[in-house]
């Protein structure tokens, strides 16, 4: 039975490359729901006024459902196992999937989003509180791996969204397909043991210094709301703003999103490899500091190429920012991962819940280019609180 530890050598076992694909497969799915929402608007027959704060809502219902997963994931583990949670969760996020095909009104759309969120989300809280305990203090490589294979599944995303609506047949394939991998998935490694939790077991409730977080654990999971606000304001809403604001056609600016995955990509890879070579506050504050540089190309400028570059540069700086993050956070309270991962994925959830529905909402009324704004603020903000958390981790650690 594996247990967790403690060592300078990283080492990928089976239960790592299974977390790596598992992730994989939850952030393919998620990342879908952006460029197959233009195809499901205009099948749903959505009022002109409302269409993209109805649409958005989708991304809501799949946030508010990793919110509640956030708050129960650690009580369902304890009361079902891991292993039971890892697995149901990802069930949970095929079942959503299928549901979203199968629907014809919003009401059971929006529903089926929601299935994916919560019982999906179970799933992505199990891998990162695994791959901790397992990894020990190498837990920032094994996020940051994970992440990279990740988003080169969630790359594929737009381009199968796309590219299947643009030669004819239906974006629903692109979700089947993932569904089928998950079943066979857990058909062959069902049996396979997950790492146990370095937390400890008990019958009594928790001493009080394991109750506490301290400030700056709560500072980083404000900079995960940010940075995922920032992400998912870009996905949730950059097909529509390539079709309307810079004129590409629906089923290229769908494919034209594989450029953001791509960078994603190449940003975790380089991530992975920096991440044994320089100290993770570093390596936030300079991912920052190129979203910073990508955005106001991808938002301000109307040339089709610069807007691609600037969505390019904005993808290659948010790739590292929820990995480097959430191992951030972990750190500051590694003896309750379980716990630590939950709370960031509530954080995480929360930034999915308000942001696409904030900027719908703003769309509808003031138009999708001065939505925005909206994430150019956001971003701002999440630079300046990455600097106050770094700085106050630095003075806790030399402490």
């Amino acid at each position: 039975m594996m247990s967790a530890t403690i060592s300078t050598i990283f080492v990928r076992d089976r239960f790592t490359w299974l977390a790596y694909w598992m992730l994989g497969y939850f952030a393919y799915l998620q990342a879908a729901l952006g460029p197959l929402m233009p195809f499901l608007r205009d099948e749903l027959r959505l009022p002109e006024a409302s269409r993209f704060t109805i649409s958005n809502l989708h991304f809501s219902a799949f946030a508010f459902g990793m919110m509640v997963a956030g708050m129960s994931a650690d009580r369902i583990a304890a009361r079902f196992g891991r292993r039971m949670t890892f697995w149901g969760g990802g069930a949970g996020m095929a079942l959503g999937a299928v549901l979203l095909t199968l629907g014809r009104h919003p009401v059971f759309t929006i529903g089926a989003t929601l299935v994916m969120g919560y019982i999906g989300s179970l799933l992505l809280v199990m891998i990162q509180a695994a791959l901790a305990d397992l990894h020990g203090n190498r837990r920032g490589i094994a996020i940051t791996e994970s992440n990279t294979l990740a988003v080169g599944c969630a790359g594929l995303a737009p381009l199968l969204v796309g590219g299947l609506e643009g030669v004819g047949l239906s974006w629903r394939i692109a979700l089947y397909v993932a569904a089928i991998l998950w079943a066979l998935s857990a058909v062959w490694l069902w049996r396979d043991p997950l790492p146990e939790s370095a937390q400890p077991v008990s019958t009594t409730a928790a001493e009080p210094s394991q109750q506490r977080f301290p400030l700056v654990y709560w500072a980083y999971c404000l900079v995960v709301f940010l940075c995922v606000s920032v992400e998912w304001g870009v996905i949730s809403n950059g097909a529509d703003f390539l079709n309307i604001e810079i004129g590409f056609t629906k089923s290229e600016a769908a494919t034209l999103m594989t450029a953001f995955f791509a960078a994603m990509l190449v940003g975790r890879a380089a991530g992975s490899y920096l991440s044994r070579r320089m100290s993770t506050p570093r390596l936030l504050i300079s991912a920052i500091g190129i979203t910073l540089v990508g955005f106001p190309l991808f938002w301000l400028t109307d040339n089709g190429i610069l807007n691609i570059i600037g969505l390019f540069l904005v993808g290659l700086g948010v790739a590292n920012l929820f990995p480097l993050t959430l191992s951030a956070a972990v750190s500051v309270v590694p003896w309750n991962s379980n716990v630590a991962s939950a709370r960031v994925s509530m954080s995480s959830g929360s930034a999915l819940l308000v942001t696409p529905l904030l900027v719908g909402y703003v769309a509808d009324n003031a138009g999708l280019f001065n939505a925005y704004a909206i994430v150019g603020v956001l971003l701002l903000l999440a630079a300046i609180v990455t600097v106050y958390a770094n700085r106050t981790r630095s003075t806790v650690a030399r402490t």
